[in-house]
């Protein structure tokens, strides 16, 4: 096996390592705020529950905050969106590209994410955190579509269209917190699915219009 191919390896097996390490700090952490609550867990009993040290903890976390919020999907969501083919629009590229992260995921990183989204809504000083990290998120969308499109990432409109994307996000965050029977990955397709048909919107029992 060539030296390179064995470095890429290596390099997998660690970040598998690190994954997994995360994904069960999260999966403890989640555990623990179930039994006693978020404000009440200290990261002492998290680190404990993992059997690691506090200082090894915050490797994967800077905050307990953080081990809430987040993830590795932004980081897929982009690879993914970069890999799709140029015929497509941006809104079918995004929706593609939300589609094949999901499908990477595990089923106990799905209902991690699920619950996770339930403290981020339910938790006063998270849901302030998330809306903080919300423009992290939409810059990085606003960024990933001025690429694909030749624009800048400044332009009014890409910023417009990366805001509708993180609403109907955040829309199916809470939608999902207020129907626990929801599939997320299904409602963010749905959602997403919504936008790409312009937003059709009419009374009860009217027909939008084409």
């Amino acid at each position: 096996m060539p030296p390179d191919t064995q470095g890429k390896e290596k390099i997998g097996l660690r970040e598998r390592k690190k994954r997994k390490t995360r994904l069960t700090l999260q999966q403890q952490a989640l555990r623990l705020f179930r039994e006693q609550g978020y404000r009440e867990t200290t990261i002492e009993q998290i680190a404990e529950a993992c059997e690691i040290s506090p200082s090894t903890f915050f490797r994967y976390f800077p905050t307990k905050e953080a081990l809430v919020l987040d993830d590795e999907y932004d980081p897929i969501l982009v690879r993914e969106f970069q890999r799709q083919p140029p015929e497509l629009t941006p809104i079918q590229a995004f929706r593609a590209a939300a589609r094949a992260g999901f499908a990477g995921m595990t089923l106990e990183e799905s209902a991690a994410l699920k619950e996770r989204i339930g403290l981020m809504i339910s938790v006063p000083e998270l849901r302030a955190a998330s809306l903080m990290q919300m423009n992290e998120t939409l810059l990085m969308i606003a960024e990933i579509m001025a690429e694909r499109l030749g624009r800048s990432k400044d332009d009014f409109q890409v910023m417009t269209f990366a805001g509708s994307i993180l609403g109907a996000m955040m829309t199916v965050q809470i939608y999902c917190k207020n129907h626990p029977e929801a599939d997320f990955a299904q409602t963010v397709d749905e959602a997403l699915s919504y936008l790409e048909t312009g937003q059709p919107l009419a009374g009860q029992g009217t027909t939008p219009q084409k």
